[in-house]
């Protein structure tokens, strides 16, 4: 590839957050460029809601789909066009990041199921168990065996892909992460999300946490912080500009 021209790293945007947190924070696509932190590759937006074109696979250093407040269940047809999409890119090799929404959208478009996780939603911090493959894996290697991430999810990835790696998992969601292909990862978990953005979504659901039978307060006296989960969006655009510069 040539250097002189780098291509874009696309965030897909496939949700907004709540209009409070909007206006004081910026929404999906601003926490993940910030934590993707690139310096080489410019970041390209798209929002295939509104109709926007997504790039060709191999116009695309790499791709990260945002979480959504949408369920992958309800077959969109913004939605479906983004898995065929990513089905393509996984086909090609591009390094593909899904996040939440984007973790099970990526599940579904190669042949695995979402849907809603039979005990109910995981809101808040909790603390993410690496399995055996992650120690060998180009984009969770290193991290601790145990960390904090937050979440915030009705639906689940309850049937990966054939072929898929699991890599991590919590005690009410056993996918929290897994691969397909060489550089394909979903993660249930949020990692970019800081701890004030866990805390608005508590505040923001607590009706529905309620409920639920959950804590909406103690759940946000568990918020701390989560810095090794916030390092995947660092380790991912690595991960692009390595792929760039071959």
């Amino acid at each position: 590839m040539d250097n002189k021209y780098p291509l874009p790293l696309v965030i897909v945007k496939l949700g907004d957050t709540f209009a409070a947190l909007r206006a004081e924070r910026g929404d999906f696509e601003n926490w993940i460029a910030d934590g993707l932190d690139s310096q080489t590759l410019p970041i390209l937006v798209v929002d295939p809601r509104r109709g926007d074109a997504l790039p060709a696979p191999d116009a695309v250093s790499g791709a990260v789909i945002t979480g959504s407040h949408a369920m992958v269940s309800h077959r969109e047809p913004w939605s479906e066009t983004t898995a065929a999409w990513l089905a393509q890119l996984v086909a090609h090799g591009t390094p593909v990041l899904g996040i939440c929404y984007g973790h099970q959208l990526l599940a579904h478009a190669l042949g695995g199921e979402a849907a809603n996780h039979p005990q109910g939603a995981e809101v808040g911090t909790v603390t993410v168990t690496l399995n055996e493959a992650a120690a060998t894996d180009p984009l969770l290697r290193g991290l601790p065996a145990q960390f904090p991430a937050n979440v915030v999810h009705w639906q689940s990835a309850l049937r990966l892909p054939e072929g898929a790696v699991q890599l991590a998992g919590s005690d009410h969601e056993p996918v929290q992460a897994f691969r397909i292909g060489e550089r394909a990862w979903g993660v249930q978990f949020h990692p970019e999300f800081d701890a004030d953005a866990m805390r608005g979504y508590i505040d923001m659901l607590a009706t529905d946490l309620k409920a639920e039978g959950a804590d909406p307060v103690a759940l946000r006296e568990r918020v701390v912080a989560t810095d090794s989960a916030a390092q995947l969006l660092g380790r991912f655009a690595r991960i692009a500009e390595a792929r760039q510069s071959v």
